[in-house]
């Protein structure tokens, strides 16, 4: 594959995982992942994230609703009642996918074997 096709890859990937990448920016969203990740297979409420968070309650759900648009986090609705876990799905193989272009793009530079036009390949 040749320099520009690389970019491209990675310029896709990046697309792919802009939802994920931006939702796993802040700070306490992944406070709210991390205490997600500690929990039982059956998730958890958001009264629950808010005592084990100190977030207020308007806040988690904010927040889980970034995390449900991003996909990183699936709702189990049972009821009345809403539990919510982490989704290890898709967008988080999207997000490995990009990891693995950008380290192939950079160990293919590193050892010379990248074809095209290095000014040619500008990122718009």
């Amino acid at each position: 594959m040749d320099c520009i096709e690389q970019i491209n890859l990675i310029k896709t990937d990046f697309q792919r995982c802009r939802k994920l990448l931006a939702a796993i920016g802040d700070e306490t969203r992944q406070n709210i992942i991390t205490v997600l990740m500690g929990t039982s297979c059956t998730g958890l409420r958001v009264g629950e994230i808010t005592a084990m968070t100190h977030l207020s309650r308007p806040a988690v759900s904010h927040h889980l609703k970034i995390l449900l648009d991003c996909g990183l986090v699936s709702v189990d609705k049972r009821g009345t009642m809403n539990f919510y876990s982490l989704n290890t799905g898709e967008e988080l193989l999207n997000l490995f996918a990009l990891i693995k272009h950008i380290a192939q793009f950079k160990d293919a530079r590193d050892a010379g074997l990248l074809t095209g036009d290095r000014n040619e390949n500008h990122i718009d």
